[in-house]
C-alpha cells in the first residue's frame, strides 16, 4: 500500500508540475502572440524582402512584449525554485508579475535588443565576407545567451537600480565558469531537443524548462556565494 501510495503521489506531483509548466508556457505565448505570427511569417516568406517587412516589426515590438513576458515567466520559475505557494492562480500570479516587472524589462529589453541586432548584423555580413569573424562572432553569441538568461534571473531576484543589474549580470555571468556551462549546457540541450525532435514541446514546455533550468542554477550559485560570505 505504502509503494502504491508513494506511486500514486508521485505521478500526482509530476502531473502538477506538467500542469504548472505548462499553463505558464502558453500563457508566454499568449501575450508574445503578435511575436509568434510575425515570426511563422518570416519564417515562411521567401523573398529578402518579405523577410524584412516582417522582421522589423519583430525588433520593435521585442522589448515591449518578449522581455516583459519572459521576465514574469522567470518570476514564476523563481516561486517553483522557492516552493512558494500563492494564493492566487497561476494567471493572476503570472499578470502580477507581468505588471510589476514591466518597467524594467523593457527597459532591460531595447538594451539587448541593440546587441543582439548588432551580432545579428555581424554574423550576417562575416558569414559571406570572413569566415574566421563568421566563428568568432557565432562563438561570442554563446556568452550573449548565458548573459541574456542570467539577466531575466537577476531582474527577478534582485530590487536594485538598472545599472547595477547590469554590472550583477556581467560579473554573474562571465565570473563563474560552472554557472555558465550549466545554463548553456541545459538550456542548449531543451532547445536542441525542442527544435530538432520534440517540436511540440515547444509551445506546451521550452519555455518554462528554459526558465527553470536557468534560475536554478543561477539561485544554487548565489546560495554558495551566501555561503563562502
Amino acid at each position: 500500500m505504502n509503494v502504491q501510495g508513494g506511486l500514486m503521489g508521485g505521478i500526482f506531483k509530476l502531473s502538477e508540475w506538467f500542469m504548472k509548466f505548462t499553463l505558464v508556457n502558453i500563457l508566454w505565448l499568449i501575450f508574445n502572440l503578435p511575436i509568434v505570427f510575425l515570426m511563422l511569417n518570416l519564417l515562411l516568406s521567401e523573398t529578402i524582402g518579405g523577410r524584412l517587412i516582417f522582421l522589423m516589426p519583430i525588433i520593435i515590438l521585442l522589448p515591449f512584449i518578449f522581455f516583459p513576458a519572459t521576465t514574469a515567466m522567470f518570476a514564476m520559475a523563481r516561486e517553483w525554485v522557492f516552493k512558494d505557494r500563492e494564493n492566487n492562480t497561476i494567471v493572476k500570479t503570472y499578470w502580477k508579475y507581468y505588471k510589476e516587472n514591466y518597467k524594467r524589462s523593457m527597459f532591460n529589453g531595447f538594451l539587448l535588443t541593440i546587441i543582439w541586432g548588432i551580432w545579428s548584423a555581424d554574423v550576417y555580413y562575416f558569414s559571406e565576407h570572413n569566415f574566421y569573424l563568421f566563428v568568432f562572432f557565432l562563438i561570442m553569441g554563446i556568452p550573449l545567451y548565458v548573459f541574456t538568461l542570467n539577466s531575466f534571473s537577476v531582474a527577478v531576484h534582485y530590487d536594485m537600480s538598472y545599472r547595477k543589474a547590469l554590472r550583477t549580470t556581467f560579473f554573474i555571468t562571465m565570473g563563474s565558469p560552472v554557472l555558465f556551462l550549466a545554463i548553456a549546457i541545459s538550456t542548449g540541450f531543451v532547445l536542441y531537443l525542442s527544435v530538432n525532435v520534440f517540436s511540440f514541446l515547444i509551445p506546451f514546455l521550452t519555455g518554462t524548462l528554459m526558465a527553470f533550468f536557468s534560475f536554478s542554477a543561477f539561485y544554487s550559485r548565489y546560495l554558495k556565494v551566501v555561503e563562502d560570505n
